[in-house]
């Protein structure tokens, strides 16, 4: 399994004392610096030892230090966990067992326990509400693409015929490689939390990037999946993308980006549901404008 970490020194500690806590021993764990300057690599040397496998790289972002790890690991199943996050004790136990049983298939995902920076349980990420079904499920993570990579279980030739995580994403990277690999193989859940992953701290997905690498990544993957899934549900997925981002472009006051998002959505999406949300937007700018102007900027 793989650890990437950047100038968490004390955290992933932590990350590591639960890798070393599972009921089903994990085999090797790899810990890739990526540049770190706070003493992370002699602090994990003092603590841990030959236990892991320490190694450093020139500070290239986490898709890099991730890739790095990928192609150093040695073991039959490839698994994640990031620095902040931590896995519970039959994590590894359950999703490999659950791969074993279903040889076909190529990655496992879990629910998640989403904690806030003081590591205390926010709420529950159920991946079953977003997924409906195990297999070919392209069509359904188009349209729900998240993905916790601390929940992730694969076999090693699923990065071997899919490749790592997209470098040149500053954001959103997480959510093509799930859009990549469910176009290649058979995906299913295993129905029980067994990551804390933390919400909010002091990662990419704050910076206001990515809405638009969101955007980039599903118009890509939509593109690709012409032929693999319906043009009804392409275009179900990105008058999606385009209003859950057409939101944010609002909370942003990017309201040009806002309007040609909310009017691809709308052009898009049939279902009056859909369209009323796309139209609760308008009220929403309207109070984001009056509470700029109330408050002089």
């Amino acid at each position: 399994m793989i650890i990437p970490t950047y100038n968490r020194r004390e955290l992933v500690q932590r990350a590591i004392g639960t890798v070393l806590a599972q009921t089903r021993p994990v085999q090797e764990i790899l810990v890739v610096d990526d540049g770190s300057t706070d003493g992370t690599g002699d602090t994990l040397a003092a603590a841990f030892g030959d236990r892991i496998r320490y190694v450093r790289q020139a500070n290239g972002g986490v898709s890099s230090a991730r890739n790095h790890g990928l192609r150093l690991a040695r073991g039959r199943y490839l698994a994640l966990l990031d620095s902040d996050d931590e896995w519970l004790p039959e994590k590894t136990q359950r999703q490999i067992e659950w791969l074993q049983a279903r040889p076909d298939y190529g990655m496992a995902l879990c629910d998640v326990v989403r904690m806030d920076a003081e590591h205390r349980d926010v709420e529950l990420f159920s991946r079953r509400e977003l997924l409906p079904e195990d297999g070919m499920i392209l069509k359904w993570v188009l349209v729900q693409p998240a993905l916790v990579p601390a929940s992730v279980m694969m076999r090693r030739e699923v990065f071997e015929t899919v490749g790592g995580f997209d470098e040149t994403l500053a954001t959103g990277e997480d959510l093509d490689f799930h859009l990549r690999v469910a176009a290649r193989w058979p995906i299913g859940i295993v129905e029980q939390p067994l990551v804390r992953a933390m919400r909010g701290h002091d990662g990419l997905s704050s910076l206001a990037r990515t809405y638009d690498d969101y955007v980039r990544v599903i118009e890509r993957a939509v593109a690709l999946a012409a032929g693999s899934v319906s043009e009804v549900d392409r275009h179900r997925a990105l008058a999606r993308a385009y209003a859950r981002n057409a939101r944010g472009m609002v909370y942003l006051r990017r309201w040009q980006a806002a309007w040609e998002l909310a009017r691809k959505a709308w052009r898009l999406e049939p279902e009056a549901a859909a369209r009323r949300e796309l139209l609760g937007l308008m009220p929403l700018a309207a109070r984001r404008i009056v509470a700029r102007l109330r408050h002089g900027h």
